[in-house]
C-alpha cells in the first residue's frame, strides 16, 4: 500500500479514535447526570419518608394519635400517610390503595379546592377550608380542614398535612335552625297583618320618641299616612294639648314603667279628639329598654256622651284581652323556637360528648342551662302580663292547703325549716294569685338561705280592715336601698342567675289588686321579713283560727 493511503487511513483511525472517546465522555456525563438526578430524587424521597415515617416526631406525636382524622400528602394531593381516624372516615387505606384526595371533593366544590390548595402552596397554610365530600361507601359529608406545609431540612416545601374536622352533622343543625328561624318569621308575618287590621291604634317608637311603625287603626284615627308619621316625632306630628304628660309619660317608658292615660289631641283634619293611650316599655334582646308601644283607643265618644260609659267598659274588657292574647302569642313564638334550640343543645351534647374537652362539654352545659332561665324569663313574663289584667276568680281558698301545695312545689333543702305557728285563715279569693302570692316570696326567702340551720316562717295577723300576713327568714338579708327597688320588674338582688327578677314584681301587681300594700324589714346578715295586706272586704273571710 503507497505510504501515502497508510497515512490517509492512520488519519482516519485517529479520528474515528477521538469520535469514540468523544462519545464515550458524553455518555458518561449523561449517566453521571442521571445518576445524579436518581440519586437526588431518592434522596428527596427518603428526606420526605423519614419526615412521614421515621425522624419527624414533631409530626407523628403531635397529630398521628389524635381523635380527629389526620392526613399527610404530595404538593400534588397524593396521600403519603393518615391516622387510624382518618382510614375510619374517609374508608381509605393509603397502605393498600393509592388515593388522590381531589378525587374525593364534590363537583361543586372541586374550583374552591384547587385555589384553596393554591392559597396553601403560596401562604403555607389554610384555615377552616369547608367543603363537601364523598367517602369510599359514597356517603356525603361536610369537613373543616386546617392544613399547613411540611418543609425539608432545606426550608423547601416537600408535602402537606392538615387535620379534618366532620362538621356535616352541624350544617344540619345550621340548616334546621335556619328553617325555624324562616318559620318564625312567617308567625311574625302573620301576627303583623293581625296588628295591622286590629281595631285600636297601635305604634311604635324607639327613645327618641320617633315613630317606627303604626297601623292602618292608627293612620284613620290621626288622619296621617303611615308615609307621614315613619321617623318623625309623635309631638311634631299629632297636636297634643296636654305635652308635657306625654313627655312625662315617654320618660317614665324609659324608667320600665307601663300604664294608661288620657290626651286631647288634634288630628289631620284639625278636629279634636280624646284618646286614651295605653303604653309599655320594649326591650330588646339585652332586656334593656329600645322604645315603647302605645295602643290608642279613641275616646271622643264617650267624653261627648257620659251615657256610654258602659260600652267604654265593655271596650276596655276587649283591649285588656287583647293584651293577654298578644302576650300569650308573643310567649309561644318565642318558646317554639326555644324549644328547638334547647333540642338542638342536647342532641349536640349527646352526640359530641366524648370528642370534646371538659371546656366544650361545660359550655354545652351552660347553653342549656342558659336556655332554660330564658324559658323561665319568658314564663315570668307572662305571669307578669296577667297578673294584673285577668279576671279574678272567686273561689273558697284554704291557706294552708296553699302553703302545702308550695312546700310539694318547689325546691326547699334539708337544712332550711318551715314553720307556721298557727293555722291560716280560709278566704273566698282567686287560688292561683293566692299561690302566686305566696308562693313567689317564699321562694326567695329560701333561695337566700346560706346557713346550715334555715327558717322560714308564716304568720297571719288581722285587724278591722286588712289581713296581714308575714314571711320571715334568717337569710343573707336585703340592703336598705334595694327595699322598694326588688318590686320593680327585673330587679334582683345578689348574683343568684336562676333569678329572673319577676317573682316580687308580680307580687306586687296581686297585692295591689287586692288593694293592700307589700313592704320589707330587713338586716344584711340577719334576715328578711315579707308584709303584706289584703283588704278583708275583698276575701270574705270564712274561718280564722285563734
Amino acid at each position: 500500500m503507497p505510504e501515502k493511503d497508510i497515512k490517509l487511513l492512520e488519519r482516519a483511525l485517529e479520528r474515528q479514535k477521538k469520535a469514540r472517546l468523544m462519545a464515550e465522555k458524553i455518555l458518561e456525563e449523561k449517566s453521571k447526570e442521571l445518576y445524579d438526578t436518581a440519586e437526588h430524587l431518592k434522596q428527596v424521597n427518603a428526606r420526605l419518608m423519614r419526615l412521614v415515617d421515621g425522624d419527624a416526631k414533631e409530626t407523628d406525636d403531635a397529630f398521628i394519635n389524635i381523635v380527629d382524622p389526620y392526613v399527610v400528602m404530595d404538593l400534588h394531593m397524593n396521600v403519603i400517610k393518615t391516622n387510624q381516624s382518618a382510614k375510619e372516615f374517609l374508608g381509605f387505606d393509603y397502605t393498600k390503595e393509592a388515593m388522590n384526595l381531589s378525587n374525593l371533593v364534590h363537583p361543586d366544590f372541586f374550583q374552591y379546592t384547587i385555589e384553596s390548595m393554591q392559597v396553601l402552596l403560596q401562604v403555607g397554610k389554610l384555615k377552616n377550608y369547608t367543603a363537601k365530600i364523598y367517602t369510599k361507601d359514597k356517603v356525603e359529608k361536610f369537613v373543616q380542614i386546617n392544613a399547613s406545609l411540611i418543609y425539608d431540612k432545606n426550608g423547601k416545601p416537600c408535602a402537606a398535612q392538615g387535620i379534618i374536622r366532620d362538621i356535616t352533622r352541624e350544617m344540619e343543625i345550621e340548616d334546621l335552625v335556619a328553617k325555624q328561624r324562616k318559620k318564625m318569621d312567617s308567625e311574625r308575618l302573620k301576627y303583623s297583618s293581625i296588628i295591622a287590621n286590629m281595631n285600636l291604634g297601635l305604634v311604635e317608637v324607639d327613645l327618641e320618641n320617633r315613630i317606627q311603625m303604626a297601623n292602618q287603626s292608627f293612620c284613620t284615627m290621626s288622619g296621617f299616612d303611615e308615609e307621614e308619621l315613619l321617623n318623625k316625632s309623635f309631638l311634631d306630628v299629632m297636636k297634643v294639648k296636654n305635652k308635657d304628660l306625654v313627655e312625662a309619660k315617654s320618660n317614665q317608658r324609659l324608667e320600665g314603667v307601663s300604664d294608661s292615660y288620657t290626651v286631647e289631641v288634634e288630628n289631620k283634619e284639625g278636629k279634636t279628639r280624646y284618646w286614651l293611650i295605653s303604653g309599655a316599655p320594649t326591650y330588646d334582646h339585652d332586656n334593656k329598654v329600645k322604645g315603647s308601644v302605645g295602643i290608642h283607643l279613641d275616646l271622643t265618644d264617650q267624653k261627648e256622651l257620659e251615657f256610654q260609659k258602659e260600652a267604654l267598659l265593655v271596650q276596655l274588657e276587649e283591649s285588656n284581652k287583647g293584651l293577654q292574647e298578644y302576650a300569650h302569642i308573643v310567649s309561644h313564638d318565642l318558646k317554639s323556637p326555644l324549644r328547638s334550640i334547647s333540642a338542638l343543645a342536647t342532641w349536640m351534647y349527646e352526640d359530641y360528648k366524648d370528642k370534646l374537652d371538659e371546656t366544650g362539654q361545660q359550655n354545652l352545659k351552660m347553653m342549656q342551662d342558659k336556655i332554660a332561665s330564658m324559658d323561665k324569663l319568658i314564663s315570668g313574663i307572662l305571669e307578669y302580663s296577667t297578673a294584673k289584667s285577668s279576671a279574678l276568680a272567686q273561689t273558697e281558698v284554704d291557706l294552708n292547703e296553699v302553703i302545702q301545695e308550695i312546700k310539694n312545689t318547689i325546691y326547699i333543702p334539708d337544712h332550711v325549716a318551715l314553720k307556721i305557728p298557727k293555722a291560716l285563715p280560709t278566704i273566698v279569693a282567686d287560688f292561683t294569685k293566692m299561690r302566686q302570692l305566696f308562693q313567689n316570696i317564699m321562694s326567695n326567702a329560701v333561695a337566700h338561705i346560706e346557713r346550715e340551720k334555715g327558717l322560714v316562717e308564716v304568720r297571719c295577723e288581722e285587724d278591722e280592715k286588712y289581713l296581714k300576713f308575714t314571711i320571715a327568714d334568717n337569710g343573707v338579708g336585703i340592703p336598705e336601698k334595694y327595699h322598694k327597688k326588688i318590686f320593680e320588674i327585673f330587679q334582683s338582688v345578689g348574683s343568684n342567675e336562676r333569678s329572673t327578677g319577676i317573682g316580687l314584681s308580680i307580687v306586687k301587681k296581686i297585692v295591689d289588686r287586692y288593694q293592700g300594700k307589700v313592704w320589707i324589714d330587713s338586716e344584711v346578715g340577719v334576715g328578711t321579713q315579707f308584709h303584706f295586706t289584703i283588704n278583708k272586704k275583698l276575701v270574705n273571710i270564712n274561718q280564722f283560727a285563734t
